[in-house]
């Protein structure tokens, strides 16, 4: 393919950020809630869980009983969930580490003894929570 030679419109899928993937089985998601990518490659809500890494935060909700037939959008970005406690809080310390997805509304400091999933990083930490950066070519970059 040659170089451009003038100005072009280049399609775009979604507004930069925004996502669309197929719904694991058996899936009630609500709007906000944190997703992950689970090995098959579906999207499912946040869970303990191994095999599986956190893609962004659902833009409205879905419901599936098949697998692979429901389209879900979603946003990567960067978002607030709330913290773990005791040896999982994540605190400043921890910002630009990775963090570990809990359910779909918080993250811990830990894998939990190899039993979650990682969000992608820990942004900044607050009273209200923790900003988790999702990113999911980045996690599987780092994964692989």
């Amino acid at each position: 393919m040659a170089f451009l030679t003038q100005n072009t419109a280049i399609q775009q899928l979604l507004p930069g950020g925004d996502r669309v993937g197929l719904l694991g089985a058996t899936q009630t998601i609500f709007m906000g809630a944190l997703l992950m990518r689970n090995a098959a490659g579906h999207l499912i809500r946040g869970a303990v869980a191994t095999g599986s890494f956190g893609v962004g935060r659902a833009e409205e909700p879905g419901v599936s009983t098949t697998v692979g037939v429901t389209l879900q959008k979603f946003r990567e970005g960067t978002f607030l969930y709330a913290n773990s406690a005791a040896a999982d809080l994540i605190t400043v310390a921890d910002i630009g580490l990775a963090c570990f997805i809990i359910d779909d509304d918080q993250v811990a400091r830990t894998n939990g003894t190899n039993t979650r999933s990682p969000a992608t990083a820990v942004v900044a930490v607050e009273a209200a929570g923790v900003w988790v950066r999702f990113d999911e070519s980045l996690t599987r970059a780092l994964l692989s």
